[in-house]
């Protein structure tokens, strides 16, 4: 269970703050939820706390574990589908379990892709949004600035 203040990372969202832990009525069922604020982009969301751990709230990385993420990044990207839908939702799957690592291998196979063939509308933006929770989350475990890590990632 996450406490008031913790800072954890949302998959597709990026890294948030817990604001409030709240017992709320929905649909009529009483349930505790997880008010989370993002840190890129001032958004809210409410989360059930029964159910946090099945969508992919997990806690931020440790900063020791920045190093090999950044590791990780150089290394040769995976093997991918030639077909495009394919690969998309593969690459959706990955981001949508929020695992630091599937994060990393999206950004790095369509940094590929793009130096490669070029990317379809859809992989791009999945590119930008992927970016985004990777800095987003290095930033705020490693505690270095956004902008730098930013530039590496890229």
């Amino acid at each position: 269970m996450f406490v008031v203040g913790e800072r954890i990372c949302y998959p597709m969202h990026g890294v948030g703050v817990v604001e409030h832990i709240e017992e709320k009525t929905v649909l009529g069922e009483i349930a505790q939820y997880y008010i989370l604020r993002f840190i890129s982009n001032k958004m809210t969301a409410m989360v059930p706390v029964a159910t946090a751990q099945n969508v992919g709230l997990r806690p931020l990385i440790e900063q020791c574990e920045c190093e090999q993420v950044m590791a990780y990044l150089l290394e040769t990207p995976c093997s991918e589908s030639d077909n495009w839908n394919q690969r998309y939702r593969d690459n959706f799957a990955k981001l949508k379990r929020g695992d630091i690592y599937g994060v990393a291998d999206v950004v790095k196979c369509l940094k590929k892709r793009d130096s490669d063939k070029g990317l379809s509308a859809g992989e791009r933006k999945m590119l930008m949004t992927a970016r985004q929770v990777l800095v987003a989350e290095l930033s705020e475990a490693s505690g270095q600035d956004a902008g730098a890590l930013r530039d590496i990632v890229e």
